[in-house]
């Protein structure tokens, strides 16, 4: 498993894990939307010949369609990196930590992930990253403009800093639209579970800044750290208010969820991830004894859809897989019948 999932960081029972971006691309050779597959083998030579040890390098064209969709599913690498798979790859490092997406919509992207609310210490590890690759890699960079980039968007510093946080409390109050209204007002992003373009599927809201040009690192960093701290305390606020208000309610809706999820022989990806969201937060209040935030990202990655079939080891049909999910969650919350 991946250090975000495995691992514990600061305030996790909001902050599920925090990730650094960062968009390069090498001077003199066409973005990824026009690159020959001879270019593409050409960019993978050269991040190759400049990683170091401890890292494995894998072709996308190489790996099975469920592997591919896997790595999505683990956030080691965006959706459109498998659009077009044959001319992309991924670099790793042991504890998948560090991922260097090469050929999405720039040559290289490098994503530091981590476990809670550490985004200094992912900037750091990105950092260091794009160092080392910047020491055998001539990067397009414009002294007036910065990064070049294949999105306008990215420009500038090519970063993106992000968090993926659970806030289900804002949810069942209804003041979540209030406070991802002015999150985006103030130049923050807010996509689904698996970046832009995708749903928000169990509460999991991805937050990131929009900016980035004009601005430098540390202020981008900076400002996404100041924000989230206070949708941190709001949402924290809104889980006092619920368990002041109506605690036996609450805690009935956890125990439900958590009995279906212990129980059920069948189960949706959609249902599995609503109830994950109400026994994360049954742990996050401790009313939830013996589950750690761990086993609960297990059950999260693992119970997606090319997950449940890669543990089978077979491709399945949608009642199938339902079924093979609950088993999974099962097993994982210690119900072996």
């Amino acid at each position: 498993m991946t250090k975000w999932i495995d691992d514990f960081g600061a305030e996790d029972d909001v902050i599920v894990s925090s990730r650094v971006r960062l968009a390069r691309n090498i001077e003199d050779i066409p973005f990824p939307v026009a690159l020959v597959k001879e270019k593409s083998q050409g960019i993978f030579t050269q991040v190759q010949e400049a990683i170091s040890e401890g890292f494995t390098f894998t072709s996308l064209e190489k790996t099975s369609e469920m592997d591919r969709k896997v790595l999505v599913e683990k956030h080691l690498i965006s959706p459109n990196l498998i659009k077009d798979y044959e001319n992309s790859a991924i670099v790793l490092n042991e504890d998948e930590s560090i991922s260097i997406m090469i050929n999405e919509e720039d040559h290289i992207r490098i994503q530091s992930l981590l476990p809670g609310f550490q985004l200094d210490q992912a900037y750091k590890i990105a950092d260091e990253m794009d160092d080392k690759l910047e020491q055998k890699i001539k990067y397009a960079f414009d002294e007036k403009i910065g990064y070049l980039t294949s999105c306008p968007t990215n420009v500038g510093t090519g970063m993106r800093a992000s968090v993926m946080a659970h806030l289900p409390a804002l949810t069942m109050t209804r003041y979540i639209s209030k406070v991802l209204q002015a999150a985006n007002q103030i130049g923050l992003a807010v996509r689904g579970l698996y970046g832009e373009g995708t749903e928000v599927v169990g509460n999991m809201f991805q937050i990131s800044n929009q900016m980035t040009l004009g601005r430098s690192e540390r202020e981008i960093i900076g400002n996404l750290k100041d924000v989230m701290t206070q949708i941190i305390q709001k949402e924290r606020d809104a889980r006092a208010t619920l368990l002041a208000n109506n605690k036996i309610r609450l805690e009935d809706k956890i125990y439900r969820s958590f009995g279906i999820l212990y129980n059920a022989r069948i189960l949706s990806f959609q249902e599995c991830m609503k109830l994950i969201s109400d026994i994360r937060l049954g742990v996050a209040l401790d009313i939830l004894k013996d589950i750690d935030s761990n086993k609960i990202n297990r059950i999260m990655v693992m119970s997606q859809h090319a997950y449940v079939q890669k543990n089978a080891g077979k491709s399945l049909g949608i009642k199938d897989s339902d079924i093979k999910r609950a088993t999974l969650v099962r097993r994982l919350l210690g119900n072996n019948d």
